[in-house]
């Protein structure tokens, strides 16, 4: 294959012939680093029953990706910025592939969560490159569609990653899901030398490092305790954690108030249609991230179906955020994006709230509305709100810019998956707990079904298999009043068992009642801050619209 060669974007009279290609690139890159997470939550499972993991150690597999991603994006798009964003772009790829083929062939915890952190610093270069190339390939009055779809194509993402996860899963073991990233990042990267123009900050000043530590410190310290706390304890580990969080973001801010060059000039915070997005953004997937994380255990373990089915019955939320992004790119222009955004977060809000009637006899039929509403709402909320974010930053720090959205969006589903999964485990541990009262299982057995909804269900297998055995025993048995008690002790079991299964099923619906309750009056909360914060006029960053842009040398990339 021959590369063509492609000019420098800043270099151009005239917009790049090919930048809806290059999208289509970007776009990739950004589908499977989203599906990573997404994918990983119908693969648990058949991981957790291969490896053997505790749930410390399947929360970290989780979140091994979580940390280094959110911790390093400011600092690698600041060094995408100076260097190459497409040399970043590509560098991730790599990274984030070697990372997949080592977590397919981890056979240990330890090795499945180091080969998830390596994927995560792929995606920390990836995710910010992909929307500063976006920015400095469009033109400004292309740049709104342009990310509506990388937007729409995140939304695609969350549930794309269940469908392809649960497809590979019926013929496949779960290191499948690590493996089909593979082909995907070798063609993103032939592509982005094909088709994404190469791109950098015109200016040669030196990167504030000191800056970019301190905000590595902060974020992964804050990812840290809002991972550990909530689910393992507030004891010396997520206490020194926030302490370290605090001090390091307090030493950020100053540091970056006296700085000539800052690596984020922190002052954009005070400035409402900047302060507003990111709010937004970071709330939004707060509320979304959450309610994945629930509602996909409910339709596996409470409705019974497997992970292709479940991936499925998503779908309707990635169709929404097509449609919303369309929407929003209509109306923004004409209503501005303080209504557009307003009304995703209301759309959000009644999503959540609509889960609160869920309970033991819900069908799928009672999400399917909940999940359209939600996509919707997506669609119309983010798309303005990423592109007020990257309209806040010069030519010269469209990586920063895109790191700060990823941040807050990161940011928003850790607190999500901590805040919302810790509520959502001790609504139904204490429902549980109610349920079973009185009965006479095991101590032990009601121990083990409260830590999670899968446990739960596993221990009423458990309870029936041993019911099954006993009336297997009973049948063969010569003498009739053995037989007899055999019996009914089987019968006992599985009256036992059926109690569990419906006490776990029961339990786990009212969480997720409750849980979508406190996201709902969270997210309502947020959608009034949003909506005052946000202006009626829309007024682009002084600095943004008075920037000059900057030429790069032609070996930039």
């Amino acid at each position: 294959m021959r590369l063509v060669k492609t000019e420098p974007v800043e270099r151009m009279d005239r917009p790049y012939a090919r930048r809806w290609w290059a999208l289509l690139v970007l776009c990739l890159s950004l589908l499977i680093i989203v599906m990573a997470n997404t994918a990983l939550t119908v693969a648990a499972p058949d991981m957790t029953q291969d490896l053997g993991l505790t749930s410390a150690d399947l929360q970290w597999v989780v979140d091994g990706y979580t940390v280094p991603y959110a911790a390093l994006m400011l600092l690698l798009g600041a060094i995408g910025d100076k260097y190459s964003r497409r040399g970043a772009l590509v560098l991730g790829l790599v990274v984030f592939g070697g990372g997949a083929v080592f977590g397919y062939l981890a056979d240990s915890a330890a090795t499945v969560i180091a080969a998830r952190a390596v994927m995560g610093v792929g995606a920390a270069l990836i995710m910010p490159a992909t929307l500063s190339l976006l920015a400095a390939t469009f033109p400004r009055a292309e740049r709104a569609r342009a990310i509506t779809l990388w937007t729409a194509t995140a939304g695609l993402a969350i549930a794309a990653g269940p469908v392809v996860a649960g497809a590979l899963l019926r013929d496949h073991g779960w290191s499948s899901t690590f493996l089909i990233n593979v082909p995907v990042a070798a063609v993103a990267i032939v592509g982005a030398f094909v088709l994404v123009p190469p791109s950098r900050a015109g200016h040669h000043d030196r990167i504030d490092y000191v800056g970019g530590l301190l905000s590595v410190i902060w974020t992964g310290a804050l990812i840290y305790m809002i991972i550990e706390g909530p689910h393992f304890g507030w004891g010396v580990k997520a206490v020194t954690a926030a302490v370290v969080a605090g001090v390091a973001l307090v030493a950020f801010v100053l540091w970056e108030l006296r700085h000539p060059r800052p690596i984020l000039d922190v002052r954009r915070f005070t400035g409402r249609r900047f302060a507003g997005s990111n709010l937004a953004v970071a709330l939004f997937f707060l509320a979304v991230f959450g309610a994945f994380y629930y509602l996909t255990q409910h339709l596996q373990f409470v409705l019974g179906y497997d992970a292709l089915e479940t991936g499925v019955r998503m779908l309707p939320l990635a169709g929404a955020v097509f449609v919303g992004s369309a929407l929003t790119g209509w109306l923004t222009p004409r209503v501005g994006m303080k209504w557009t955004v307003s009304a995703g977060m209301v759309g959000g809000t009644t999503a959540l709230a609509l889960l609160t009637r869920v309970d033991a006899g819900s069908a799928y039929g009672d999400f399917v509305a909940p999940l359209i509403i939600l996509g919707l709402a997506i669609g119309l909320a983010l798309s303005p709100c990423t592109d007020a974010i990257m309209g806040a930053f010069p030519e010269s720090e469209l990586g920063v810019g895109g790191a700060v959205n990823d941040t807050s969006l990161e940011l928003g589903g850790s607190l999500g998956i901590a805040i919302l999964g810790s509520l959502l485990a001790t609504s139904y541990g204490d429902h549980l707990s109610d349920a079973t009262a009185g009965s006479k299982l095991p101590a032990s057995a009601l121990d083990t079904a409260q830590d999670s909804v899968g446990a739960g269900y596993a221990v009423a297998q458990g309870i029936g298999d041993k019911a099954h055995q006993l009336a297997g025993r009973a049948a063969q048995a010569q003498d009739p009043q053995q037989a007899a008690a055999l019996k009914h002790q089987a019968a006992e079991l599985a009256a036992g068992a059926r109690q569990m299964a419906d006490a776990v099923g029961s339990s786990f619906a009212d969480a997720v009642a409750r849980t979508s309750l406190v996201g709902a009056v969270v997210l309502g909360v947020g959608t009034v801050l949003v909506a005052v914060l946000l202006p009626r006029r829309e007024t682009p960053a002084p600095e943004a619209r008075t920037q000059e842009k900057e030429l790069v040398d032609t070996t930039a990339g």
